[in-house]
């Protein structure tokens, strides 16, 4: 899979020996089937793994975890809550977009852009649990492997590094992030931003100006949270 996909090298280098486990020999077999029967999977092909391929390992700074791809037609591009350019802004990345703005005082932060690329390009690593979806099927791809393999790229890169923000949206996100050790990264918990629950504490959680300054207290660069696309 990962030749295939077109896996960067540092991830394959952290990674590689996870592409020989069962469920991810069961997860290619799935996809494969998929494609088969003319299914049409968000992403392509060739943006499932974007999320890594946009930011080697060592160019970590900030994991933000989110659950399904977008699946409706062109939304999904293989970074969690972004959409590409010229794109309507799903309403979780609304509030996402209206907690940036308020978090960081922004008054001219445009709200009508999604394309998360720029915070990929600076190192925050967008990964979705699930990696794929069928079209108009949230969730039909979860329990087929994908989640094992993102656990293992959350626990290696938190093994791997050190003073690494992880921004764990709901509480599906935060179970994920379970395993994660507090003493040498820092950890952001609030209620998903869906319309939902983004009243119960995700509005003025601060987590863009809190990563920040834990990110500069630890000798990295802030990220430019205002570069959206």
């Amino acid at each position: 899979m990962p030749s295939r996909i077109g896996l960067s090298a540092s991830w394959l280098e952290l990674l590689e020996d996870v592409f020989e486990e069962d469920y991810m020999r069961d997860l290619r077999c799935f996809l494969e089937k998929e494609k088969k029967e003319k299914k049409q999977i968000y992403p392509r092909g060739k943006d499932i793994f974007a999320a890594l391929n946009s930011t080697s390992v060592d160019a970590v700074r900030v994991v933000i975890i989110g659950q399904d791809p977008y699946h409706g037609p062109g939304q999904a591009h293989g970074l969690s809550f972004s959409v590409p350019e010229r794109v309507s802004i799903p309403p979780s990345l609304v509030n996402i977009l209206s907690e940036v703005s308020r978090d960081l005082h922004l008054h001219e932060f445009s709200k009508d852009k999604g394309n998360l690329s720029g915070w990929a390009q600076q190192g925050v690593l967008l990964l979705n649990s699930t990696l794929t979806v069928e079209r108009g099927r949230a969730g039909s791809h979860q329990g087929k492997g994908w989640e094992s393999f993102t656990d293992k790229v959350i626990e290696r890169l938190g093994r791997t590094r050190e003073n690494l923000v992880f921004i764990l949206w709901g509480s599906y996100a935060q179970k994920k992030g379970e395993f994660l050790n507090r003493e040498n990264h820092l950890v952001l918990t609030s209620p998903h931003p869906s319309p939902l629950s983004a009243h119960r504490g995700f509005f003025g959680c601060g987590h863009f100006s809190k990563a920040n300054q834990y990110l500069v207290a630890n000798g990295f660069e802030p990220i430019d949270w205002a570069d959206v696309r």
